[in-house]
């Protein structure tokens, strides 16, 4: 078993995280002992780890949350998973195109700003020309 701060280090959670986590019901209440300090189990540090690293995969804690209560139901079928990670994938294709519309608004600001930076002209000709930001 093992209590909040061995969990932290060892899976580089703060603490605030697993207290956090165990309010909104990612995890389950774990064990305490004689004194009252939280005890976690083995599993308890997988379940941890596997949420770690769905976040690190840009899941958000809803998202784990629905996969870990199929799980914990014994409803998680390849088809469920699937379906949520193909739903993910098509979320960041999306942002992935909004961002990249948004670069190409920026790159030709920052290279007419690019232009001015040696002149005597302390004036942004992005700002004093705010209509050519609609071109």
């Amino acid at each position: 078993m093992f209590q909040v701060g061995e969990v932290s280090r060892r899976l580089g959670l703060n603490p605030q995280t697993l207290y956090f986590y165990e309010r909104i019901g990612l995890i389950p209440s774990p064990q305490r002992n004689e004194a009252g300090y939280r005890l976690f189990s083995q599993q308890d540090m997988e379940r941890l780890a596997f949420i770690s690293r769905a976040k690190s995969l840009g899941l958000t804690l809803d998202e784990i949350k629905e996969i870990l209560a199929l799980k914990d139901g014994q409803l998680l079928t390849c088809k469920a998973v699937y379906d949520r990670l193909s739903k993910k994938v098509q979320e960041i294709d999306d942002k992935i195109r909004q961002l990249r519309s948004l670069h190409d608004e920026l790159v030709p600001l920052v290279d007419r700003c690019s232009e001015n930076l040696h002149t005597s002209d302390n004036q942004c000709i992005v700002l004093s020309h705010p209509l050519q930001l609609i071109d």
